[in-house]
């Protein structure tokens, strides 16, 4: 599916895998839509998109008749909210169709079920899930509903197409270690619905995708020192490093372009099996 016209809507947008990705489908013709914590910069990330879309060498045409220039809108939600993340549905909306949705938004917050302090906290446990699995879920529902109103766009060998939905997940949800019990639930939990949704939307000509990363370069990564996540780098068999947010978008712009990929839950991850610790 060519991205150029189209409409992106990217949970957790404003930093990290999110930021990566609205970067790589803005350069690509597509317009954005932010969606990010009310404290997160995604007014001045949205801002900076649209001031370099004059310049970016893909896009030297943009902002003529023939092809008019796409724009990167930042709209503040809570993905747990039904309302909030209504609001940036219609906003995509607003922008044109939207055929593309990337589900970044998480928290990786841990804990033992016995640590130190005693049982593992029941609410903490239950907002991990809510906001991985329950806000995952209520950005799909919102979204693909939008989706399935749109008219198909042609796609050439790959036939029509009314879009794509892209979750992650993380190698977690296979490998998960002492400590995670919430966060490898709630990403195993992402991974399993991926083929149902896929299945049911499929006669709606859309398809859905979920992405799981291994150790990536992400704001929860950069607040460990230097050494630890040099060590942890050296854990991935290949390439023996941190994974860095321009190759998970990379993933994210062949998944689109790939109509033969759905229902599918694929490793981005170096060929790295987790330790129990």
């Amino acid at each position: 599916m060519d991205v150029k016209g189209t409409v992106a809507l990217i949970t957790g947008g404003a930093s990290g895998l999110g930021a990566a990705t609205a970067r790589r489908l803005f350069n690509a013709g597509a317009s954005v839509v932010l969606v990010d914590l009310p404290g997160s910069a995604g007014d001045t990330f949205a801002a900076k998109l649209n001031a370099s879309g004059t310049t970016h060498p893909d896009r030297a045409e943009a902002g003529t008749a023939a092809n008019p220039a796409n724009k990167a809108v930042f709209v503040p939600a809570d993905v747990t909210s039904e309302e909030q993340v209504q609001a940036a549905v219609d906003a995509a909306v607003a922008l044109g169709p939207l055929r593309i949705v990337v589900n970044c938004a998480g928290i990786a917050t841990p804990g033992k079920v016995l640590g130190r302090d005693g049982v593992l906290p029941l609410e903490t446990f239950s907002r991990v899930v809510q906001i991985n699995l329950v806000g995952t879920f209520n950005v799909i529902r919102l979204a693909a509903a939008a989706m399935v109103a749109t008219e198909p766009a042609e796609t050439g060998l790959g036939g029509p197409e009314r879009g794509v939905i892209i979750n992650t997940a993380s190698v977690a949800a296979f490998d998960g270690q002492i400590g995670q019990p919430a966060y490898a639930a709630s990403k195993g939990a992402v991974a399993a619905m991926t083929l149902p949704i896929a299945r049911e939307l499929a006669r709606s000509l859309v398809r859905v995708v979920t992405i799981a990363p291994g150790i990536f370069e992400t704001p929860m990564m950069a607040g460990l020192p230097p050494e630890a996540q040099d060590s942890l780098g050296r854990q991935v068999p290949h390439p023996s490093r941190l994974g860095r947010p321009d190759e998970y978008a990379n993933l994210v712009a062949h998944v689109v372009d790939n109509a033969m990929l759905n229902g599918e839950t694929i490793r981005l991850d170096g060929a790295i099996r987790m330790g129990p610790k």
